[in-house]
């Protein structure tokens, strides 16, 4: 009895068998997803908006690292990572890559000291000392073209070759800089942007007075953005007087923004600085007030050991001219005896008027040649000391350090890949030798500001190049013709 009813058992429950199998296997690849699930987090790559990789990574962090086939995350307008192009791929999955094979990839350039809307005035006046090209052809050219219209393309003409030569960040100090901020912050360039205060009536301002007033309100209007920093920029210690200098720190001062000066440029300014006070410019600039860890210099040729002393113990930020130095033969700047004490020494091509471009490799070429002739010691001032100064110690010199200058997690994403694959540019033994003195600004494959491409596989993304080049051919012939005028009187 009891074997018959098993057998029933069996034949009744026979049929759904498979179908109890199934529910089983069912169950467990719940229960194996679940589990997949709950441990996704440890195992899930993580979200960026973009990441350059397959370059040699120049980080220019404080261990001066560089990574063979390293990638570079960036989400926002920040770098979230930087590593071996390996780990980077196993970590971050990105909206966007870019293959830097066969590139460098390293910090944004920055121009510590330019003029940007003077592009327009390129060669228009060369071969001339200093004091002579600035009384006699570019004050009285100001006078008869600057219009808010001429610092816009002019502005625009200056970035455009820029951005191309990998500069992403540039310290300006002209006129109507409120429109150079908004033209600016258009081609999604960083700019540290001075309003040019000076004595006599300027395109903008006609008075002291109305250009600290203008001043105020550029600072006011800037206050906070994420690309723009507007500054103070009286013109310096031998066209301001020493009531104008001091109103516009002040000034600078009271609204937390930086101040931008020409210092101890030129010989004239030497001169005339010891027989009127009786002291160096630096000096001068001390004892009224002026020096702070706010100020960046341009120039500083003309100092000495005290002066140097001085700057560091003011936390002066100074910015290298060299070719508008030697092109104006104001000087060589003791750059060498500068970084030896510690001052926060930056690098800049100053106005394409006096330069005549805008090209930072030229100039960090120039800055260590120029060193090593004038001390007679080709070890003097070695490349890898020159590309700090194109970067983070471009970064000290303008004060923002702490946002931009090295590739470091957490810093602004401003990057550029240089292409290494030129004749010139191949083998490549040491990557700082390489790129001071065999690379060249048309080396430059693309450009990455705050974490926005502006320049991709050299192609302009922000800028109407053609529109620009356009303008400036106009403005030429407005130049030239309004030269041929006789001077008002």
């Amino acid at each position: 009895m009891r074997r018959r009813l098993l057998v029933n058992i069996d034949l009744k429950y026979k049929h759904r068998f498979p179908l109890l199998c199934l529910y089983l296997c069912l169950a467990v690849f719940i229960c194996g997803a679940f589990d997949l699930l709950l441990a996704r987090p440890a195992y899930a790559k993580e979200h960026v908006d973009l990441v350059v990789t397959n370059g040699t990574v120049v980080t220019m962090d404080a261990q001066r690292h560089v990574i063979e086939n390293g990638a570079v995350a960036v989400r926002g307008d920040s770098i979230v990572a930087v590593g071996p192009s390996a780990d980077i791929a196993a970590q971050y999955d990105a909206a966007k890559i870019v293959d830097a094979r066969g590139a460098i990839v390293m910090p944004g350039l920055i121009n510590g000291h330019a003029h940007a809307a003077m592009s327009l005035f390129r060669g228009m006046a060369d071969d001339l000392a200093l004091d002579d090209w600035l009384k006699k052809y570019i004050f009285p050219a100001e006078a008869r073209n600057v219009t808010e219209d001429f610092v816009v393309w002019g502005t625009r003409l200056g970035m455009l070759e820029m951005l191309r030569g990998g500069i992403t960040t540039y310290a300006d100090m002209y006129y109507f800089e409120d429109a150079v901020a908004r033209v600016t912050k258009e081609a999604g360039m960083r700019g540290v942007l001075g309003e040019t205060i000076i004595d006599f009536p300027a395109p903008d301002n006609k008075t002291v007075a109305q250009a600290l007033e203008y001043t105020q309100k550029f600072i006011e209007h800037w206050k906070g953005d994420p690309l723009i920093v507007a500054a103070a920029a009286p013109h310096s210690m031998y066209t301001c007087s020493a009531k104008t200098l001091q109103e516009a720190a002040a000034l600078a001062r009271r609204n937390h923004a930086p101040i931008l000066i020409h210092v101890a440029e030129a010989p004239f300014e030497l001169q005339l600085s010891r027989e009127k006070y009786g002291i160096t410019p630096v000096g001068y600039l001390a004892r009224e007030g002026i020096l702070g860890p706010d100020v960046t210099g341009a120039h500083c040729v003309w100092v000495d050991q005290a002066d140097i002393a001085t700057l560091v113990q003011y936390g002066v930020g100074c910015t290298n001219n060299p070719s508008s130095n030697m092109k104006t033969a104001a000087g060589v700047s003791p750059v060498v005896d500068m970084l030896a004490a510690g001052a926060a020494v930056g690098l800049a091509t100053d106005g394409a008027a006096s330069n005549n471009n805008q090209d930072m490799f030229e100039e960090m070429d120039l800055a260590a040649k120029l060193q090593k002739i004038t001390r007679m010691d080709s070890r003097a001032l070695p490349a890898e000391q020159v590309v700090e100064m194109a970067t983070i110690g471009g970064a000290r010199a303008v004060h923002l350090e702490k946002l931009i200058g090295s590739l470091e997690a957490g810093k602004k994403a401003d990057l550029i890949v240089v292409d290494t694959t030129a004749p010139h540019a191949t083998p490549m033994y040491n990557v700082y030798s390489q790129l001071v003195y065999a690379l060249k600004a048309t080396d430059v494959r693309s450009v990455v500001i705050g974490g926005n491409m502006v320049m991709e596989d050299r192609k302009m993304l922000t800028l109407d190049e053609t529109a620009i080049l356009v303008k400036a051919n106009e403005y030429k012939k407005q130049i030239e013709k309004s030269l041929e005028a006789p001077a008002a009187k």
